[in-house]
C-alpha cells in the first residue's frame, strides 16, 4: 500500500532541485505530461498519440505504450512492483473515461485514447497488410480472426504459459521472440501487469525494436472473440458494465470489489493535493 503524503515529504520535494534530464526524460519534463492519481499520463489527444506511434522511426530502439485504466491504478496502489514498469514507457496514455470524468471534477484535463480505439486505428491506418507484426498472448482463434479481417500476411505469434508473472524464464523468451522477429508493432496482449514486465525485457536487452503496445483485450475486440460495448455505452462510460455483463465470472470482481476502490485513492490524492497548494500559498506570502 501506499504511504500517505505527508507536509515534510512535500516539504523535501519542494526544496530538492530538479533533476538533470536524461535519455527519454523530455517526456517527464514537458508541459505535455500530467500526475494524475497514481500515474504519469501525456498530455497528448487520440490523432496525436496515434501519429508518434505510426511515424516512430522502425529501427529506433524499442519503446512502449502503456495504457492505464481504474484497474490499473488500482493494482499501483498496492503492488509497488508496478511503478517502476509504468515509469519506462515511451507514452502513457489513458485508457477509461471513466478516469477522464473523475479528472474533470477534480478540475483536471485528461485525454482519452482507449487501447482498442488505438490498435484498430493502427490496423486501419498504419500497418500494411503484408508487413511483420508481432502478436504475444491471444488464442488461434484471435489470430484467424485479426489476419481475415486485416487481410494480414505476416503475423508472427507467441503464446506465453499461464501465471507469466511469477515464471521469468517465460517472460524472457516473449523477449527473444520480440528481438528475433523484427517488426515496427509488437502487441502485447495478456494483461497487465505481464504485458508491461514483457516490454521492460525487451528493453533491458536492448537488441528488440518497434514500438510494443501493452493493450490487454483489444486485438479480441478487433478480432470478433469479444464482444466490444456499443459506441453508445462506451460515450455513456458504460463500457465497464457492459464487460461485466459479457463476462460476470471473470470480471465481478475487477469491477464490482477492485474498481471502486479508485474513490479512495481519489481521496487521498484530493487531499495531498491540497496540502501540496496550502505549502504553495505559504511560501509566496513568505517571499511576497
Amino acid at each position: 500500500m501506499t504511504a500517505p503524503v505527508t507536509e515534510d515529504m512535500l516539504t523535501r520535494a519542494q526544496a530538492a532541485p530538479l533533476p538533470a534530464p536524461g535519455p527519454g526524460s523530455e517526456r517527464r519534463i514537458s508541459t505535455r505530461h500530467i500526475w494524475f492519481l497514481n500515474s504519469a499520463f501525456d498530455r497528448i489527444g487520440f490523432d496525436t498519440a496515434l501519429e508518434r506511434i505510426a511515424m516512430r522511426d522502425p529501427g529506433a530502439p524499442f519503446a512502449f505504450v502503456v495504457t492505464p485504466n481504474v484497474d490499473h491504478l488500482v493494482r499501483l496502489r498496492r503492488d509497488s512492483v508496478l511503478a517502476p514498469l509504468y515509469a519506462q514507457a515511451w507514452l502513457t496514455v489513458c485508457d477509461s473515461r471513466v478516469l477522464e470524468l473523475i479528472a474533470a471534477l477534480s478540475g483536471e484535463a485528461i485525454d482519452v485514447t482507449p487501447g482498442s480505439d488505438l490498435a484498430a486505428a493502427l490496423f486501419e491506418t498504419a500497418i500494411d497488410r503484408d508487413e511483420p507484426v508481432v502478436v504475444i498472448g491471444g488464442s488461434q482463434a484471435m489470430i484467424e480472426g485479426l489476419k481475415a479481417r486485416y487481410r494480414l500476411t505476416d503475423v508472427r505469434w507467441h503464446v506465453p504459459p499461464m501465471g507469466l508473472r511469477h515464471k521469468p524464464e517465460a517472460i524472457a523468451e516473449c523477449a527473444a521472440f520480440a528481438a528475433a522477429n523484427p517488426a515496427r508493432f509488437v502487441f502485447l496482449c495478456v494483461g497487465s501487469p505481464q504485458q508491461e514486465m514483457i516490454a521492460e525485457a525487451c528493453l533491458e536487452r536492448g537488441d528488440c525494436t518497434g514500438v510494443g503496445l501493452c493493450v490487454g483485450a483489444a486485438l479480441d475486440f478487433l478480432s470478433g472473440e469479444a464482444k466490444r460495448a456499443p459506441r453508445w455505452m462506451q460515450r455513456a462510460r458504460l463500457e465497464w458494465l457492459h464487460r461485466l455483463l459479457e463476462e460476470p465470472g471473470r470480471m465481478w470482481k475487477r469491477y464490482l470489489v477492485e474498481g471502486p476502490k479508485v474513490l479512495m485513492l481519489w481521496w487521498e490524492w484530493r487531499k495531498a493535493r491540497a496540502r501540496l497548494r496550502s505549502f504553495e500559498r505559504q511560501l509566496q506570502k513568505r517571499f511576497t
